[in-house]
């Protein structure tokens, strides 16, 4: 496979991470795909990098990114980790679809460049080590929508596509996300050499995260942090900003679906995008994945999830750590900082912080599966109007009051709300929540639509989605049927860990 140069976009590959070795990687090439095309390129998030965007429009840039060709100075891999899957301990996996070109200087800083569908790795498991365009789309629309709300995430740089055929629950064909990240390191990277009794090859990845993703740990530990454990202050900033997203997660109503320790990012990212869902109708229990039969990964149970995944992590590094009483005091923080998290994200919801107000309302809602992002994004409206006091405030209500069945419940919650914002500059608070209550989630039937145009070869929903996604809380009039409630059918819309 010939290395090729980007037009107008010479990129830098700094072997980061494939430095640590073979013990950590495996350097293979990616397999080719036929006939090759564009789906959409994130030309946004290219500038955002400092990238110039012509650097995207060659015929060399479509084969490096959709793994044709190995772009000038790039030296591909695939790395190895372990992990627990659905509770349980699966060994090793690793990048089975997954190959990494390298990392490369951004305006955002060290990028790794990440190709998801390029073909098998020795880490593939019988599997074809290809993604298909369904999931793929996906992936590729809701790691921008992540970003636009404002929750850590990995990123998507462009998508290519191929008429290969890929069997999946169906015949599918090809496609190629190249996303990036500061860093893909998982749990189960820490994991997979922890199990092994690897105890030198664990503290040469985890001083590498330090040094490369994590230096303040170095400055916090010099301050005498956690006694100066330099390895208990990163468990410390991992449990710290894994509260920080999985808050937030709950807050928009994200439904992660696949928590293994495997998918989840040591920086707090959000990683691997398959059976996700953003609510619909706010249902405590709901449970997006349809290979989860025991509801593992339910949207409530998600915080407790995090904490088991962040002790499995704790478990991992407990040879470096060398005190099990700190370890296990540095995990507990997640008890206190998970609920406050929450509650600030909440507050921003609703404009005040009140935990009992938000206890009641979020009661009110699962009762009637009241519709999440519609009732928040048309409460924010209707506080905002309350305090212009330009007589449409009592419509604007109106809209709100029709999401319930239960009118006197909601009147007695309106009425108290109403009291607590008595205290407060409430046109202020309507612009702050308007700030913080997106009119467009990626719904899943939203996603479905683009995905079956995309199959006919029309992207142009493609288009549409990432430009409302990108900008989630700006009104975009003319595009209002995407804020609107789900159709009928898009209950029957199932996905799964292949999803």
């Amino acid at each position: 496979m010939r290395p090729v140069p980007i037009e107008s976009q010479p990129l830098v590959w700094n072997p980061c991470f494939a430095n640590l070795g073979e013990d950590f990687l495996t350097h293979l090439q990616p397999t080719p795909l036929p006939e090759t095309y564009w789906i959409h390129k994130n030309q946004h998030f290219l500038r955002t990098l400092g990238w110039p965007t012509e650097g995207l429009n060659s015929a060399d840039a479509l084969l490096a990114f959709s793994g044709c060709a190995i772009p000038e100075g790039a030296k591909p891999f695939a790395s190895v980790y372990s992990g627990h899957q659905f509770g349980v301990w699966a060994g090793q996996l690793g990048d089975g679809r997954a190959i990494t070109l390298g990392e490369v200087d951004s305006a955002l800083g060290l990028q790794e460049v990440q190709l998801k569908g390029a073909g098998p790795t020795p880490y593939s498991r019988r599997g074809d080590g290809r993604a298909v365009l369904r999931s793929s789309i996906r992936e590729y629309l809701c790691s921008e929508a992540m970003h636009g709300l404002g929750i850590p995430t990995t990123r998507a740089l462009c998508l290519t596509g191929s008429p290969q055929s890929v069997r999946r629950e169906e015949i599918e064909t090809a496609a190629v996300v190249t996303r990036t990240a500061p860093s893909f390191l998982r749990f189960g990277h820490f994991e997979h050499f922890s199990s092994s009794g690897q105890t030198a090859q664990l503290q040469k990845l985890a001083d590498h995260a330090l040094a490369e993703h994590l230096p303040e740990c170095k400055v916090r530990a010099s301050a005498g942090e956690h006694n100066g454990n330099i390895y208990a202050v990163m468990l410390q900033t991992v449990c710290d900003r894994t509260a920080h997203m999985v808050a937030q997660w709950q807050a928009v109503g994200f439904c992660h679906g696949v928590m293994n320790t495997d998918n989840m990012s040591i920086l707090g990212l959000t990683l691997d995008y398959g059976p996700f869902q953003f609510l619909d109708g706010f249902n405590p229990r709901h449970i997006c994945n349809h290979t989860d039969s025991q509801g593992r990964y339910a949207y409530h149970r998600q915080p407790n999830v995090a904490y088991w995944n962040l002790f499995c992590l704790g478990q991992a590094l407990a040879p470096l750590l060398n005190d099990q009483d700190l370890t296990v005091s540095v995990l507990e923080t997640y008890k206190s900082s998970f609920p406050m998290a929450l509650n600030q994200a909440m507050g921003r919801k609703l404009g005040i912080f009140d935990r009992a107000l938000t206890d009641q309302l979020l009661q009110l809602m699962a009762k009637e599966q009241v519709d999440y992002p519609l009732f928040w994004r048309q409460l924010s409206h209707a506080v905002l109007a309350q305090g212009a006091q330009t007589g449409s405030e009592a419509s604007a209500w109106t809209l709100v009051r029709d999401l319930f069945l239960d009118r006197p419940a909601w009147d007695i919650w309106q009425q108290d709300y109403l009291r607590a914002l008595g205290e407060h500059d409430v046109s202020q608070v309507g612009q702050s929540m308007l700030a913080h209550n997106p009119k467009f989630v990626l719904r899943n039937h939203l996603a479905e639509i683009a995905i079956r145009k995309a199959k006919s070869g029309d992207f142009s929903e493609v288009d549409t989605l990432m430009t409302l996604l990108q900008s989630p809380f700006e009104e975009h009039p003319g595009y209002e049927a995407y804020a609107q409630l789900p159709p009928a059918w898009a209950s029957s819309i199932e996905i799964s860990c292949s999803s």
